[in-house]
């Protein structure tokens, strides 16, 4: 199976896949980043695929278009979402339904969206965590493939409890993806 790694950051989640041999075939960023460069520096194939705004006029399905286009013209099979911040429209859910994995700083469906982190400690719980799931189009649902937990500790804030949670999110993530590749494809029924 052929895999992307989409990202639009620092690539920490990225250079832990690289580093456990996950055989990434492409990288696509959709602007500019660090996460680009260290795909460059581990020898993985890379394409910016780069927004061509970040306000009200931004066309997301035209851009959920272009990516999807860029996948299929390496005949990618397994996409995951590694810190990628542009939230793709139904054209990506349709070509890979079912083959699109994203990781979340939170026990979803608990604390959805960009804040999660934030929101566990406005709300006083006593323990967080990741889930890897597989993306939709309703942003951060999909069927749960994995979670593990982290305490919250009483000296917790945003920067330190997501440090921990990234601890964890990074081995859960690899070893989902790792299960995934070995497992045996799975036989199409003919009609």
């Amino acid at each position: 199976m052929r895999l992307a790694v989409l990202v639009s950051g620092t690539g920490t989640i990225l250079d832990a896949m690289a580093d456990a041999g996950l055989p990434v075939s492409l990288v696509v960023a959709d602007r500019p980043c660090r996460a680009i460069e260290l795909a460059v520096g581990h020898g993985i194939p890379t394409s910016v695929v780069e927004r061509d705004s970040f306000g009200d006029d931004f066309d997301r399905t035209a851009y959920t278009e272009k990516l999807v286009a860029e996948l299929d013209a390496v005949d990618i099979d397994l996409i995951a979402m590694a810190g990628f911040g542009t939230i793709l429209e139904q054209p990506i859910y349709e070509r890979f339904a079912g083959r699109i994995l994203n990781t979340h700083p939170s026990l979803l469906p608990a604390f959805p969206g960009w804040r999660a982190v934030e929101e566990a400690l406005a709300h006083g719980v006593q323990v967080t965590g990741c889930t890897v799931h597989y993306a939709e189009l309703e942003v951060d649902s999909g069927p749960i493939l994995a979670q593990e937990t982290v305490p919250v500790l009483p000296d917790d804030d945003v920067a330190s409890l997501h440090e921990r949670i990234k601890a964890v999110e990074r081995p859960l993530y690899i070893e989902t993806i790792r299960s995934l590749l070995d497992a045996p494809p799975t036989r199409e029924v003919c009609k």
